[in-house]
């Protein structure tokens, strides 16, 4: 059943800026309409997600979602103030990142559905053979200086100094809406609300270049309740590729928003419906301390951007780290979750020819570690029952620590108490 674009936008808190007379086409014919995408990286990440659900409404609603990598525009700084200048990619890398990405949308998008499937298109092949000289004589001419000037995104850059380069990003930006307009009959560009001025100079540049017309429409720039920027952690960008970050990483990144920024999320980021998300925060309501909330938008994103057995290893890896896992559990771990769930826990470097030939427990946690101060405190604590190895406590100071004891063939987990953890890394 086909969605109105503009009342879900709408709703789910995802409309800033619609130029006059764009839901009026929408309800009128299937239309074209296209996002940027920076090439820059073989990975999109969760900040790329808000464009990335724009384009999924966009098909829901029977229109034609096409996403622009920027081949071209991605060797030049956006005076959005996102970059600074990029370095030049080499056409391998440039199809690599590209094919990366394409793979990260065709898990949201239909690329095999006929007249509304989705397409990925590179700015590259229209401006690699484009001198300056050409340029300047037919796209330059048509934007006046004065015009470039008064936009916010140019204003906000000139105290600190602008290069030629940036200015004229927003003529490089709107000559891919003009020339997608004039050979791809692509009718809308959307992006988000930092790149209204850059879209609005391609409607004005297919007005007195093209004679024609075109529309724009923009996203609210997201933001956590507490003001902080959407999609960065302390270790950096949350990438969608889990080589990049974690399954594990990315489930918990969703589980730890607050409550205010859950309600925000789910319905940008998910595709529940109104009723069915009114349910689940009235449900919250009366029990936020079981965050049902977060964990119905962790889970929804963590399959739908990974899998169903992405999201289930990352259960399992968040109950070791919490207590509830067992050494089954923690050995069927891969590498990757193994560290990123012990990612920041104190660890040790152990030689391999020592673990092979056996270290008795008391040894191993106060002479080859430090996790104990004494021998006499490490026994206390053993026969109390308050050490583990690999999620299975050690039942006796006889116990011998070897080649036998290690997850993945290169680590030993020590638990001391409840929640003290210890990562001890064989080289």
């Amino acid at each position: 059943m086909k969605t109105n674009f503009v009342e879900e936008l709408k709703w789910r808190g995802m409309l800033h800026d619609i130029m006059p007379g764009t839901e009026d086409l929408l309800n009128k014919e299937m239309v074209k309409g296209y996002i940027g995408f920076d090439p820059t990286s073989d990975s999109l990440g969760v900040g790329n997600m808000v464009q990335i659900m724009t384009l999924l409404h966009l098909q829901k609603a029977g229109h034609k979602p096409i996403a622009l990598v920027g081949g071209a525009t991605g060797m030049v700084g956006d005076p959005s103030g996102k970059s600074a200048e990029r370095n030049l990619l080499d056409e391998k890398t440039l199809q690599y990142n590209l094919d990366c990405q394409r793979k990260q949308l065709e898990k949201f998008l239909d690329f095999n559905c006929g007249a509304n499937s989705a397409e990925i298109v590179n700015n590259y092949d229209w401006f690699k053979g484009f001198s300056f000289l050409e340029f300047i004589r037919d796209v330059g001419k048509h934007i006046s200086v004065n015009y470039m000037l008064a936009k916010d995104s140019v204003k906000n850059r000139l105290e600190n100094g602008m290069s030629f380069t940036e200015f004229s990003y927003q003529l490089v930006q709107g000559y891919d809406f003009y020339y997608l307009w004039k050979n791809n009959g692509v009718k809308l560009q959307m992006g988000g609300s930092d790149q209204w001025g850059n879209i609005v100079t391609g409607t004005e540049l297919i007005r007195r270049k093209g004679s024609g017309e075109a529309f724009a429409l923009t996203t609210p720039l997201i933001k956590k309740a507490d003001g902080t920027k959407f999609g960065k952690t302390e270790s950096g960008n949350v990438w969608l590729d889990k080589s990049k970050t974690s399954a594990y990483k990315f489930y918990q990144f969703w589980l730890n928003a607050s409550d205010d920024d859950a309600k925000t999320f789910i319905r940008i980021f998910t595709l529940f419906t109104k009723d069915e998300i009114e349910k689940l925060e009235s449900e919250h309501a009366i029990a936020p301390h079981l965050r049902s909330l977060q964990k119905t938008l962790a889970k929804d994103i963590t399959i739908r951007v990974h899998s169903e057995a992405d999201y289930n290893a990352a259960i399992e890896a968040s109950e070791i780290l919490f207590g509830k896992g067992t050494a089954e559990s923690l050995q069927k771990l891969s590498e990757e979750d193994f560290l990123s769930v012990f990612d920041g826990v104190e660890q040790f470097n152990i030689s391999r020819a020592e673990i092979d030939n056996g270290i008795q427990i008391i040894d191993f946690v106060t002479e080859r570690t430090t996790i104990f101060p004494s021998k006499s405190e490490a026994k206390k604590m053993i026969q109390g029952g308050g050490v583990a190895i690999n999620k299975s406590k050690v039942e006796n100071l006889e116990f011998i620590i070897n080649s036998e004891s290690l997850i993945n063939g290169n680590y030993i987990l020590v638990q001391k108490g409840k929640k003290n953890y210890y990562v001890i890394k064989i080289v």
